[in-house]
């Protein structure tokens, strides 16, 4: 999808040409001037027809005076992002049905930078179509949309390619998060992160681990989930440097459990197909250096992709199992479909040696996080007050909102054991806490850490089935933040050696 941002005001509008012309109108306006796109919506909210609530649509067709024959009249409420998004969602469903291939998008009043880069990422949410195993895909029409706004400024300008970047970096997310998992292998994923390394100019560095690196790393946990595929592991490092060198980076760390079946604790069958969707993690790890690619923050950042398969060989882990991390402690796994956990704890305990200056995993770690929040908002863990907040405001500036969850000692005791240091399971109970906690063992005190739970965000089931891209909007607000106040920061002074808790 190609996006342009031009000034364009209604007499403007009203004389260009384009396949498809929408006009946003919110809440309070009124037409000036005498051209024929102000008296159309004039006439048509005069008689009822059109009303400026979100998500509202009048539909118009070679309307007197308009040199587009195509006009849609969307209706965006207040203003706000939440309610833009919803009038774009709207407006770009229907034309995506149609023959337009082109299409302008005109602000009626001045819009806010917030409400401009809603418009953008609704726009490019809603003409994505899911095409690469079909025989005969069926793309959406629309290949270019220009976005109008009465008056420019430097600050729309930013907004827009903010808009832009992290829309690429949500569709590299839902691509690979929605491909098959015999068409998304931890080879195929560790090529699609090279592939962003490629390219003249390209800041972003890119080593891939097999078997043999992850061995000499001493990553048991890792290994003992990967042992029952015949798919060999891959562990996949991204870099990019866009502060000093010196400037501790942000380290990402996302779960690339590429097919879950829930090894030896084998899942039912109904719906099995989504687990394809546990290696979402790992896809907005890779979704998240195509956004930095394009943009080019003054932040540093290391990607961490653990990536295998979880299968029920003969040589698979077995409940009972005990192993060794990399980090010398040893986990008994009780269910080996508690298999994410296991990955992303030698990959937080590799992200240590980075002393970067926070640690941010990101999984499809909990069906208890599903339970506890929903599709709505993403579970947040955090051992560091300043970065909880930091990544909360970004989840809400996104609107890919997340919500702070407990990580209270007390929820540690169920992963107690007397066979091992710690347990890889709890109880029932809190399932998506105890998880958390079992991640936090292997982060030293005090590394700011935080731990995304996106089981319940990442992807839709039913007849909208398919990956959202989540949390890379989060993500690279948070770190778009940094880069603006210039906190690509320091590590922690003395950086710990990973704790063992009791």
């Amino acid at each position: 999808m190609d996006f342009e941002l031009k000034t364009l005001r209604l007499p403007q509008a009203a004389t260009a040409k384009a396949d498809a012309l929408v006009l946003l109108a919110g809440e309070g306006f009124t037409p000036e001037g005498e051209d024929a796109l102000s008296a159309l919506l004039d006439h048509a909210s005069a008689a009822g027809d059109f009303k400026p609530e979100a998500g509202k649509l009048l539909p118009c067709y070679s309307a007197q005076g308009l040199a587009t024959r195509r006009v849609l009249l969307a209706g965006m409420g207040d203003g706000s992002p939440a309610a833009v998004r919803k009038a774009v969602t709207a407006a770009l469903g229907a034309l995506g049905k149609g023959p337009a291939r082109e299409a302008t998008l005109c602000f009626a009043a001045p819009p806010s930078p917030a409400a401009l880069r809603a418009a953008v990422l609704a726009a490019a949410d809603a003409c994505y179509v899911y095409t690469a195993t079909k025989s005969k895909p069926e793309p959406c029409t629309l290949a270019r949309i220009t976005v109008g706004v009465p008056a420019l400024n430097a600050a729309l300008r930013e907004a827009f390619a903010q808009a832009e970047g992290v829309a690429r970096g949500v569709t590299v997310a839902r691509e690979w998060a929605n491909r098959p998992a015999n068409h998304a292998t931890p080879t195929l994923l560790a090529a699609a992160a090279q592939a962003l390394a490629k390219g003249k100019g390209s800041p972003v560095r890119c080593e891939v681990l097999g078997p043999k690196e992850v061995a000499k790393l001493g990553m048991g946990a890792f290994q003992a989930v990967a042992r029952g595929s015949h798919e060999e592991l891959r562990f996949i490092v991204l870099r990019y440097q866009g502060a000093a060198k010196g400037d501790a980076p942000v380290a990402l760390v996302g779960k690339g459990i590429t097919f879950d079946t829930g090894g030896i604790s084998l899942k039912p069958a109904a719906e099995m197909d989504e687990m394809k969707f546990d290696m979402s993690g790992a896809a907005s790890v890779l979704g998240v250096f195509e956004a930095l690619r394009h943009l080019r923050p003054a932040v540093n950042v290391v990607g961490l992709i653990p990536a295998c398969e979880n299968m029920p060989d003969g040589r698979a882990v077995k409940p009972g199992d005990v192993v060794t991390s990399m980090s010398g402690q040893t986990i008994e796994i009780l269910n080996t479909d508690a298999e994410g956990r296991l990955v992303l704890c030698d990959a937080l305990t590799y992200a240590e040696r980075l002393k970067p200056a926070a640690i941010i995993d990101v999984a499809t770690l909990t069906g208890a996080c599903v339970i506890a929040l929903g599709a709505v908002r993403s579970g947040l863990f955090a051992n560091d007050d300043a970065l909880a907040q930091a990544l909360q405001d970004a989840g809400e500036t996104a609107q890919d909102p997340c919500w702070r969850m407990p990580l209270d000692d007390d929820y540690a005791q169920g992963l107690k054991t007397r066979f091992a240091d710690v347990a890889n399971v709890a109880g029932r109970q809190a399932g998506a806490v105890t998880a958390a906690k079992f991640l936090q063992r292997f982060v030293a005190k005090g590394q700011p850490w935080a731990h995304l739970d996106i089981a319940g965000s990442a992807w839709k089931s039913g007849t909208a089935k398919g990956a959202t891209g989540r949390p890379v909007g989060l993500l690279m607000h948070y770190l778009l933040g940094l880069a603006r106040a210039g906190q690509t920061a320091k590590a922690p002074a003395k950086p710990a050696k990973t704790a063992r808790r009791a």
